[in-house]
């Protein structure tokens, strides 16, 4: 499996929500790719709400797609040996405990872009920076939104956009960027 089978499921995917016309938004690296950040990645994140679970289930497993293992949220395109982890509405980032920062309904908050669905920029830097923060083993997340700041050029400004929540973490990774010596 290459980054082409992860481009391809990523594609089979969205025809296949939008065939069903089930409301996502695509997360995570993918997400981060279509923005203009390039990082590699070996699945497809996917933001759903428990009804589009539901119906994405219903009209999917056994088409091209399997359950994980039973009962599991995630999928596997079988076609193309690609995980496809679902991630609920409503749900939080990093530890999965509450907080002011949740995964919004993507009917309501997704933009359709050149490609896929998307959230709004700095609702995934909201979320990344809401999980780096809270659970150690994502600080993919912080360095994600510290390159994200870098390659963009994303300004300070930013920060007033942001939950509260997350804001400070936000100027700092900003200002860590700025400190980078022109190489």
């Amino acid at each position: 499996m290459g980054e082409a089978d992860v481009q391809k499921a990523l594609e089979k995917l969205v025809q296949t929500l939008d065939a069903n016309r089930i409301p996502y938004a695509i997360i995570g690296a993918m997400a981060l790719n279509e923005f203009g950040y390039r990082r590699t990645t070996v699945d497809v994140d996917v933001l759903l709400t428990t009804a589009g679970l539901a119906a994405f289930k219903r009209n999917s497993l056994g088409r091209g797609y399997a359950e994980k293992f039973p009962g599991s949220r995630g999928v596997r395109d079988t076609e193309h040996g690609v995980d496809i982890d679902i991630v609920l509405a409503g749900s939080y980032p990093g530890d999965g405990k509450p907080k002011p920062v949740a995964f919004p309904d993507p009917e309501t908050t997704a933009a359709r872009g050149a490609r896929v669905a998307l959230l709004p920029l700095h609702r995934l830097i909201e979320l990344k920076l809401a999980s780096g923060m809270t659970a150690p083993h994502r600080l993919k997340d912080l360095a994600d939104v510290q390159e994200v700041i870098r390659i963009l050029c994303l300004p300070q400004m930013l920060a007033a956009e942001l939950d509260a929540s997350v804001r400070d973490k936000y100027v700092e990774l900003w200002q860590a960027v700025q400190s980078i010596p022109d190489e």
